[in-house]
């Protein structure tokens, strides 16, 4: 197409859209239009399926709403494009500059393509092409609610972009730099989120669930409410991210054992049942001021939980994972935590000693059960007038452990360490007789 008859299909398609005599919608449908400058042309809702224009230079275009399905934008400068609601299906856009562009609503999903003639079977059929976004300019882009699943956005710059809402299920993002995006409410599910600077970020409410962010750069990012269930955080930088989650961002069988639980505590034990989360995975919950007394939360991860002023009498968490969990305030008398890990959690303020065991008839028995933490790991942890006071602590390591006016009197310190322990204005028993 010559630049005349371009000129002449642009003034007829503004006419179109004016409602004016003698317009035209344009269709420049697998029109070769390579490197043309198409700077601040109004092609809203041209038709453009299959056309190349890699190379072209569409910044401040007007496409919204125009058909742009498998059509060839590599390294296209569309700076500040309007992209609004248009079909991007199969589109290739590797290396493109979407600097600041409007793409909201937009589909960017793959697209099947109909092929014929010599194929594999000497028939027409169709092939599924998968939209190719990788390498591409997307900083400061509006993307709210775009429907991006499956795209290749390999090694995209998407700094301060606006994702709100978008869809990007089973999208590849691996390597990107997403640096401040905003990724509220964003369906992430089975993304490839491998190496990618999501520093700053706001995934509150993201559908994480499957994603694989091993190695991901989450700095002060805001992940609160988001699912997270089967997510791979393996070697992920979380340093002063906000992963809070409530119960209702994990499984029904969770919710389940938590509403049974509450019902059985309220209820005395005549409804409900017992919350048996053995082996569950709650990192990263937030159940504060919840009541778990009795539950079976053996070998449970609760890495990064929030459960200050929570009450877990009589629970067995022995073999738990709890570091960098927040326990403050936390009632865990008489609860067992034997080899638990809980090296940098927060127990400051907490209670675990002994709990006096009360008859059927509900009244003191006078016998006294102690919480049995024996063997477990508080290194670098903060206890800071934590009430231990009767607690087995056989074999713990509290290296590194800030003990600053902890209550340890009456307990079993056998073996325990204290190496560099902070044990400022704390209440320790008499050492242990080495002959006994």
């Amino acid at each position: 197409m010559t630049p005349h008859e371009l000129v002449a299909v642009l003034e007829k398609h503004e006419r179109w859209l004016k409602n004016r005599s003698g317009g035209n919608r344009a269709n420049l449908t697998m029109t070769n239009l390579e490197g043309s400058n198409l700077a601040g042309v109004e092609l809203t809702q041209g038709k453009l399926s299959g056309a190349n224009m890699a190379h072209c230079d569409l910044s401040n275009a007007n496409l919204s709403h125009a058909d742009l399905f498998a059509a060839h934008l590599t390294k296209a400068d569309l700076t500040g494009c309007n992209l609004y609601r248009a079909d991007l299906r199969g589109a290739h856009m590797r290396g493109a500059k979407l600097k600041r562009a409007i793409l909201k609503e937009a589909d960017l999903r793959g697209g099947a393509l109909l092929y014929g003639g010599n194929g594999a079977n000497g028939g027409k059929g169709l092939d599924f092409v998968r939209s190719d976004l990788s390498g591409s300019d997307m900083d400061d882009a509006m993307m709210s609610n775009a429907n991006l699943s499956g795209a290749d956005l390999t090694d995209v710059s998407m700094n301060g972009a606006d994702c709100e809402g978008a869809l990007m299920a089973g999208a590849t993002l691996m390597r990107s730099t997403m640096k401040n995006c905003n990724l509220a409410r964003a369906d992430l599910r089975g993304c490839n989120l491998s190496g990618v600077n999501l520093q700053g970020a706001i995934l509150r409410d993201a559908n994480l669930n499957g994603a694989v962010l091993a190695g991901a750069n989450l700095r002060n990012a805001d992940l609160q409410g988001a699912k997270m269930e089967g997510t791979d955080l393996a070697g992920a930088d979380t340093t002063g991210a906000n992963m809070a989650r409530s119960a209702e961002n994990f499984s029904i069988q969770i919710q389940e054992a938590l509403h049974n639980h509450y019902t059985w505590i309220n209820t005395n034990g005549a409804m409900g049942s017992r919350a048996d989360l053995s082996g569950a995975d709650l990192s990263h919950i937030d159940l504060h001021g919840v009541n778990l007394s009795g539950a079976n939360l053996r070998g449970v991860r609760l890495v990064s939980a929030k459960m200050r002023d929570s009450l877990l009498i009589m629970c067995d968490i022995s073999a738990a994972d709890l570091t960098g969990s927040d326990f403050s305030g936390a009632i865990l008398d008489g609860a067992t935590l034997r080899g638990t890990n809980l090296s940098g959690a927060r127990f400051d303020g907490a209670g675990i000693g002994w709990v006096d065991i009360k008859g059927p008839d509900g009244k003191p028995t006078g016998r006294l059960w102690a919480a049995n933490l024996t063997g477990s790991n508080f290194t670098g942890a903060s206890c800071v007038r934590t009430n231990m006071r009767g607690a087995n602590l056989a074999g713990c390591d509290f290296t590194g452990t800030d003990l600053t006016g902890a209550i340890l009197s009456d307990a079993n310190i056998r073996d325990a360490r204290f190496t560099n322990a902070n044990l400022t204005g704390a209440s320790l028993p008499p050492p242990p007789d080495p002959d006994d």
